[in-house]
């Protein structure tokens, strides 16, 4: 008897591991898109650190100063504009798209929505029937749906606000630092922002990102990605816009 309680206990405890490792491989799968950028993200953040370190402390050798360690390096000015100097124009490019694609359209591209008829995007939450797992927001209404409809767009808009920023303090660090190493006098995070380099940084990101937009839109028109929801379906019309 002690055997077989013993043993219904390992079976119990067996399937309960099973279960526990079947729920994990489960919400792995449902958040996999996410996981998988952010993997990608930690492993090229990484990338950039250790590369951005070795590459400071060569040029810092070659104006005669001394290297600097990885954690050393994470508070450079040369560390600061390099994240943020990219990150302002990555969510510049999202909070633009975001809105862009409320009022205009591309015909033919998976990227917009249909031509000619509502979309479900347009639809008014007010109107909606709230249940359940309707999204609080929605349920509560006022002002807080009110912000809650242009969420979206709004933190991307503040991420990108707080990427110029920090580009900007970052920005004039590196730059007093090489004023320095010249025995030039030093600005301010204002004056640089107003200098030519500032905006070259800047542009040179910008212009890219919206590149990579338009060619995507463009190029969605007409051309396909089998089982990607960027994509429309393979044998569906060119000029059928939408997904």
């Amino acid at each position: 008897m002690p055997g077989s309680v013993q043993s219904r206990e390992t079976s119990s405890g067996g399937r309960g591991q099973l279960g526990q490792r079947g729920s994990v491989r489960t919400w792995m799968k449902d958040h996999g898109l996410l996981l998988a950028n952010l993997a990608l993200f930690a492993v090229f953040f990484g990338g950039m650190i250790l590369s951005g370190a070795a590459d400071y402390s060569e040029e810092q050798q070659t104006h005669g100063g001394s290297a600097v360690g990885v954690l050393e390096y994470l508070g450079t000015g040369h560390f600061v504009e390099a994240v943020f100097e990219n990150w302002e124009s990555e969510f510049l490019q999202m909070a633009m798209y975001v809105v862009l694609t409320v009022f205009l359209f591309q015909k033919g591209s998976s990227e917009s929505k249909p031509m000619g008829k509502k979309a479900p995007q347009d639809e008014d939450p007010r109107n909606a029937k709230p249940t359940a797992k309707t999204p609080w927001p929605v349920r509560r209404g006022g002002w807080v749906l009110k912000v809650y409809e242009h969420s979206l767009s709004g933190l991307l808009a503040l991420l990108f606000l707080a990427s110029f920023a920090l580009h900007a303090i970052g920005g004039t660090a590196a730059y007093n630092e090489e004023q320095l190493s010249h025995g030039l006098s030093q600005v301010s995070t204002w004056e640089y922002i107003a200098s030519s380099q500032f905006w070259f940084e800047s542009f040179q990101n910008w212009q890219s990102e919206f590149l990579a937009v338009g060619v995507l839109v463009g190029a969605s028109v007409y051309l396909r990605e089998r089982g990607s929801p960027e994509s429309k379906p393979v044998a569906e019309p060119h000029y059928e816009t939408g997904s």
